[in-house]
């Protein structure tokens, strides 16, 4: 068994795609006005859903994605460029390796620095 993807909810589809696809690298695999499965091209990763949902986001999230980079600072400001921001403020540990940031949906993601 393995993930085969993980699903993120949002409330504007096409802003999601956009956003996932060019921070991500990934692209589309299977998509209509509902649902959009995003892929890794390589095929190394698992897939990345997208589902339309009326609801905005609320709280935070019970499970969120994380992003692993070679260069966080220019990981954080090119996600900024496409619409992410940091969560702010956040209760990081002394030594975090991870930013948190929010898509343009707010859902929840980590961009964490490889050791």
């Amino acid at each position: 068994m393995k993930i085969g993807s993980v699903v993120l909810n949002v409330t504007d589809l096409r802003r999601a795609i956009a956003f996932w696809t060019a921070a991500l690298g990934y692209v589309i695999s299977d998509a209509d006005d509902v649902f959009a499965v995003l892929r890794d091209p390589d095929h190394e990763w698992a897939n990345l859903s997208l589902q339309l949902t009326a609801e905005p986001k609320r709280d935070v999230n019970r499970v969120h994605v994380d992003l692993y980079v070679d260069d966080q600072t220019g990981e954080v400001a090119r996600l900024e460029s496409l619409g992410a921001t940091k969560v702010e403020p956040w209760p990081y540990e002394p030594e975090a390796d991870s930013v948190v940031m929010a898509d343009p949906d707010g859902n929840e993601f980590c961009v964490v620095q490889r050791s």
